[in-house]
């Protein structure tokens, strides 16, 4: 019974360890890393069409870098459907440069400051004893 034993597991390991040798029962073909060849460098071939800038001419780049990314990416600002034009002008839209009058002294806004604390600092529930109270 010993003997079987020891001689079953001195198989197994025997089996096992051809895998770990280059030649035998399970070697394959490998590819010679040192039989790749260099490419030949790519080209680009010259454009006739382009002519060289005038002596003092101002660069042709229009914009900063960050600009012609943005536009390269997003392409530039898209038109406005129908559906969002008149949605916009329903709900009186404002005005694009609205940013810059916010910090003008002669702009009147709203204080929200309190109520926002509130809503923020409110604890979190599940909404099930929530009610809503319509002034009027």
């Amino acid at each position: 019974m010993r003997k079987t034993v020891t001689l079953t597991l001195a198989t197994m390991a025997a089996a096992a360890l051809t895998g770990c040798g280059s030649t035998g029962l399970l070697s394959r073909d490998r590819p010679d890393e040192f039989a790749v060849q260099r490419q030949a460098p790519l080209v680009v071939p010259p454009d006739f069409s382009l002519t060289p800038p005038a002596p003092g001419a101002p660069r042709p780049t229009e914009g900063t870098a960050a600009e012609q990314a943005l536009d390269v990416l997003f392409g530039g600002p898209a038109p406005r459907s129908q559906v969002e034009t008149s949605a916009l002008e329903r709900a009186g839209a404002a005005d694009p440069g609205i940013r810059t009058a916010v910090g003008d002294p002669q702009t009147n806004t709203v204080a929200k400051g309190r109520v926002t604390r509130d809503i923020i600092a409110a604890p979190e529930g599940d909404g099930a004893g929530a009610s809503a109270v319509i002034p009027g």
